[in-house]
């Protein structure tokens, strides 16, 4: 999702191919070996495998609303939020979200980690509308994905906690027309068939 985010408002044309991971196609691992998604092959070859990477190359390339450049802070300060999502709340969402994936893990204790951490966004929003400054930058397009998810794990729960501002920053990237701009459905690719061309054509999913 965040790399299709950077890609669209960079506007970096590129061919999409929707991958089920039940069931990778050869091309995805010939690319990645890995196998996981999502993955980046640039015309000269080299092949990105994170989104992060994804997105700063793509920013890199053309940036014409100042992910990079955020109102008030600095690109590592908003790389080091990011590794902060990226890691430990990753952690504590992927227990919180799949237990029965992590039956050692104290889900009580991940739940408050992430709870705490979630706790100081909703501090910083506080005092302005995005996690850097006036407008939306690489940090709030990078972290909140995975927001999402957490929020998404016990809907009535979320709309409980006392976090009005990242509650509310949250709805606002949820509607926002890039996000719905870059998400639709489309079908799985396989080995031997065309992907489809992105950004989006308006008319291509109406």
């Amino acid at each position: 999702m965040r790399a299709r985010l950077a890609l669209a408002v960079s506007g970096q044309a590129c061919e999409l191919r929707e991958v089920v991971l039940k069931n990778k196609p050869r091309g995805l691992l010939q690319a990645s070996p890995k196998g996981t998604v999502p993955v980046l092959v640039l015309p000269d070859g080299r092949v990105l495998e994170q989104s992060l990477d994804i997105m700063l190359w793509a920013l890199q390339q053309h940036d014409p609303e100042g992910w990079l450049a955020p109102a008030g802070g600095t690109v590592p300060e908003m790389l080091a939020l990011i590794a902060e999502c990226d890691g430990p709340f990753k952690q504590a969402l992927d227990r919180c979200k799949y237990p029965s994936r992590h039956p050692g893990a104290d889900i009580g204790a991940e739940r408050a980690a992430a709870t705490a951490w979630l706790g100081t966004l909703d501090a910083r929003l506080s005092a302005q509308p995005h996690l850097f400054g006036a407008h939306a930058a690489l940090a709030d397009m990078a972290i909140a994905p995975f927001v999402r998810q957490f929020a998404g794990i016990d809907v009535g729960w979320w709309a409980a906690q006392p976090w009005p501002h990242l509650q509310a920053w949250l709805a606002d990237w949820q509607s926002s027309p890039l996000l719905a701009s870059v998400m639709p459905k489309l079908p799985a690719w396989m080995d031997g068939t065309e992907g489809v061309a992105f950004p989006f054509a308006e008319a291509d999913f109406a």
